[in-house]
C-alpha cells in the first residue's frame, strides 16, 4: 500500500485536492473481478477517487459480523474490496467505501423485525427480497456501527460514501411506502410532539426525519473519526458529512419539461449552502432505475460534467458493473475525455468559491428546509442564468454576515431574519403569493387561479425593455395586497375570452398593485405577489423575462457583475480560487425539449466583468486573451466556445 497516499493531505484531502469522481456501481455477480484489471481500468478512466461496494446490504469483504451477508459471488480465498483498495492505492486512486444500511435480508426482519420500517398497517416494506431498515431502529444504530467497527478495522479506507441514508419515501419502483410508524419512530415522536406519526409528512415530521439522520450521522462520525481523522463522509446529512452529494438523473416517467441545469442547479445549491466542503455531484449515467445499461445522450453527459466543474463542483459519474464490461459504452466515451484534461490542469479545480453577488433562495433537501414551488425556483435559475447574472443558490442563511450580497431573490418564504439585511441596506426581491415573515403590505384578498386574468405595465421607465408592450399575462394564486400608491403593475381581473365577438370586450382595470416597491431603511424590497417565476418556467414568456430581468437591474445598487453578448443558453460562472478569478462558460444550445445534441459553437463572445484584470488566458482553448479595462468593468472577447471554457483572469 502507498504509505503516502494516507499521510499526505490526510486530515481534510477532500479540501486539498481535485476530485474526480468514479462510481462504478458493483453487483454481487462482479466479485470475481480482477482487482488489478478494474483499478487499470479506473486509471485509464483518469478518475482518482473511486466509489465501490464495501458493505451494508452486501459485504464485498469476509465479514465476520452476525447477520452482515457476505458476497456469495466472492471467490474462496478472495478480499474483494481489500485487494481493490491495495490496488487503487498502489495507482495514486483514494478509495470510498460505499455502504448501503437501508436493506437487508429476511433472516434479519424474522430475528429483528422491530429494526424496521413499519407502515401504518403494520406491514414491512420489501423491495426484491429486501426489508427496508428504519434509520430509528436497530440496524442503523447497533448493526451498521458493528460492521463499520470491523470495516475501519480492517481498511485505511479514504471515505465512505453512505447511499439511500435515512427513510425514503418511495421504493426503487417509485411506489410510495408512507412514513414509519415502527416502535421507535412512535416513542420519539411521541416524546417530541405529544402526538402519533401523521399519515402524511408534515413540517413536523420533515424536521424529525431530518433529525433523525442528523442523530444517526453523529453517531458515525464519532466511531468513523474516533479511528482516523483523514477518512471524507458523504451521503450522510449534508450538516455532517466532510462531502456535500446530490445526483444528477432522469427517470421514464418524470413530468416534463426536462431539467437541463440540474447538474448547475445541484451543485451551485451544496456549493453555496455548505461553502467550506466540496460538493460532488454525481451524473447518474442511465435512462431509469429500471435501464441502469442504457445511457443518458453523450451530451447531456457531457454538459452535466462540465456543469459540476463550472459551478465549483467536482466531475462525477456513476455506472452499473465493471467498466470493461459496461452493456452500454457511450457514458464512459463521452467522460474520459473530460476526465483526461481536468487532471491536466487539476490545479483549477480544488478551492474555488463562487464570486456571485446575487443569492438565490433554494428549496431545502429532502423537503426539509425553505418551502418553495419547484417551478418558480426553476424560473428565476433559469432567468438568471440567461441572463449572465451571476448568483449563488442557498438553502439556508448561514451566509448572512459571512458574504458581500448585493440582492437576495426568494420564490417562496420571506424569512424574519432578513428583515435586517434590508434594513441594513440590502436588496430583496420577493416573487410569489406566499406572505413574507415582516411587514411588507398588507394583505386584502386572495384570488385562486384568476382565469384569464393579466397585469397592466403602467410604469415604462421602470420596465424599459417593454416599450411595446402594455400587458402581460398570469395564472396561478395572486395576492391582493394593499398599496398607498399607485403600483407600477395592476391587475385586470378575468374576462370573457370566447367567442372572438366577445374577446375581453368586460374588460376592467383595477388600481390591485401586481408590484409592491417599499424601502425599509437603508434597504429596498420589490414584492410581485404572483407566480411569475413558475409562469416563466413553464411558457418562457419573452414578456415574463423582460418584466424580471428590468426589476433584477432597478434593484442591483451598483450593476451587473457580468455583461455579454453571449447567447442565452451559455451559462456563465464567476468563481475565485485563492487570487485567481475564474469565468467559466458551459454552452447548453444542444439541447431541445427532450432531446441532447452536440452544443452549437460560439464565436466572438463579448464579455464585460465589473473589476480590473491585467492578464487573460483561455485554459482550455489555450490562448491568451486581451483585457481592456475601463467604467469600473475589465472588458475581452472570447474569440470560440465549443462546449466549455475557462478562463483565468489576473
Amino acid at each position: 500500500m502507498r504509505e503516502d497516499l494516507q499521510t499526505a493531505g490526510a486530515l481534510d484531502w477532500w479540501n486539498t485536492e481535485p476530485i474526480r469522481w468514479l462510481h462504478n456501481n458493483l453487483r454481487e455477480t462482479d466479485a470475481a473481478l480482477n482487482p488489478k484489471g478494474f483499478i487499470h481500468d479506473v486509471a485509464d478512466f483518469n478518475a482518482n477517487v473511486l466509489v465501490t461496494a464495501m458493505a451494508g446490504i452486501t459485504a464485498s469483504y469476509p465479514s465476520k459480523v452476525e447477520y452482515e451477508y457476505v458476497n456469495p459471488y466472492m471467490p474462496k480465498g478472495q478480499d474483494t474490496f481489500g485487494e481493490i483498495l491495495l490496488e487503487a492505492h498502489a495507482r495514486g486512486i483514494r478509495v470510498m467505501g460505499r455502504c448501503d444500511f437501508s436493506k437487508t435480508r429476511k433472516d434479519v426482519y424474522d430475528a429483528h423485525p422491530d429494526w424496521f420500517f413499519k407502515r401504518a398497517d403494520g406491514r414491512p416494506v420489501v423491495d426484491n427480497g429486501l426489508y427496508q431498515t428504519c434509520i430509528n431502529g436497530g440496524w442503523y444504530r447497533q448493526k451498521a456501527i458493528e460492521i463499520l467497527t470491523e470495516a475501519l478495522d480492517r481498511y485505511a479506507v479514504d471515505g465512505l460514501f453512505f447511499n439511500m441514508f435515512a427513510n425514503p419515501e418511495v421504493d426503487y419502483s417509485y411506489r410510495p411506502i408512507g412514513l414509519c410508524h415502527c416502535d421507535h419512530c412512535e416513542a420519539l415522536y411521541q416524546q417530541r410532539y405529544h402526538r402519533a406519526v401523521p399519515e402524511t409528512p408534515d413540517a413536523d415530521y420533515r424536521a424529525f426525519l431530518h433529525d433523525s439522520a442528523v442523530s444517526m450521522s453523529f453517531t458515525i462520525r464519532d466511531l468513523v473519526k474516533s479511528k482516523r481523522v483523514g477518512i471524507a463522509l458523504a451521503g450522510l446529512a449534508a450538516d455532517i458529512s466532510d462531502i456535500v452529494y446530490s445526483e444528477s438523473n432522469t427517470a421514464a416517467q418524470r413530468p416534463l419539461p426536462l431539467w437541463p441545469y440540474s447538474a448547475s442547479d445541484n451543485t451551485n445549491q451544496w456549493k453555496n449552502s455548505y461553502p467550506r466542503k466540496p460538493a460532488v455531484n454525481q451524473c447518474m449515467s442511465f435512462v431509469d432505475f429500471r435501464w441502469r445499461f442504457a445511457t443518458v445522450p453523450q451530451p447531456e453527459i457531457r454538459s452535466r460534467l462540465w456543469q459540476d466543474v463550472a459551478n465549483g463542483g467536482a466531475a462525477a459519474l456513476s455506472q452499473h458493473g465493471t467498466i470493461a464490461e459496461l452493456q452500454d459504452r457511450m457514458a464512459k466515451d463521452a467522460a474520459v475525455p473530460i476526465y483526461r484534461w481536468l487532471k491536466e490542469h487539476e490545479a483549477y479545480f480544488v478551492g474555488q468559491t463562487s464570486a456571485a453577488r446575487v443569492c438565490l433562495l433554494a428549496p431545502g433537501s429532502g423537503g426539509f428546509g425553505f418551502q418553495m414551488p419547484q417551478d418558480s425556483y426553476r424560473g428565476l435559475f433559469r432567468l438568471l442564468t440567461e441572463q449572465h447574472i451571476p448568483f449563488a443558490a442557498v438553502d439556508n442563511l448561514n451566509w448572512l454576515g459571512n458574504r458581500d450580497v448585493d440582492l437576495v431573490i426568494t420564490t417562496g418564504p420571506t424569512p424574519r431574519a432578513l428583515e435586517d439585511y434590508v434594513q441594513n441596506g440590502g436588496r430583496l426581491l420577493i416573487v410569489g403569493s406566499t406572505v413574507p415573515e415582516f411587514a411588507i403590505a398588507p394583505t386584502i384578498k386572495l384570488w385562486k387561479n384568476p382565469d384569464g386574468a393579466y397585469f397592466r405595465i403602467h410604469d415604462k421607465a421602470l420596465f424599459p425593455s417593454l416599450q411595446q408592450t402594455d400587458v402581460v399575462f398570469m395564472y396561478g394564486d395572486y395576492l391582493q395586497v394593499q398599496q398607498d400608491h399607485k403600483s407600477a403593475l395592476t391587475f385586470i381581473p378575468p374576462s370573457m375570452y370566447g367567442p372572438p365577438e366577445f374577446v375581453h370586450v368586460d374588460w376592467k382595470d383595477t388600481d390591485y398593485p401586481g408590484l409592491v416597491m417599499k424601502s425599509i431603511r437603508k434597504g429596498k424590497v420589490a414584492w410581485l405577489p404572483w407566480d411569475i417565476g413558475g409562469l416563466y418556467y413553464r411558457h418562457s414568456s419573452e414578456a415574463h423575462a423582460r418584466l424580471l430581468s428590468d426589476l433584477v437591474d432597478n434593484l442591483l445598487p451598483d450593476g451587473r457583475q457580468i455583461i455579454t453578448d453571449a447567447h442565452s443558453l451559455v451559462e456563465i460562472t464567476f468563481m475565485r480560487q485563492n487570487d485567481r478569478h475564474l469565468v467559466q462558460l458551459v454552452n447548453i444550445s444542444g439541447h431541445a425539449g427532450t432531446a441532447w445534441f452536440d452544443s452549437i459553437p460560439m464565436a466572438n463572445i463579448q464579455v464585460k466583468l465589473k473589476g480590473s484584470f491585467r492578464t487573460g488566458r483561455a485554459i482550455k482553448g489555450g490562448y491568451s486573451i486581451n483585457v481592456v479595462n475601463g467604467d469600473g468593468y475589465a472588458q475581452f472577447k472570447l474569440p470560440s466556445l465549443d462546449e466549455y471554457e475557462l478562463i483565468e483572469l489576473g
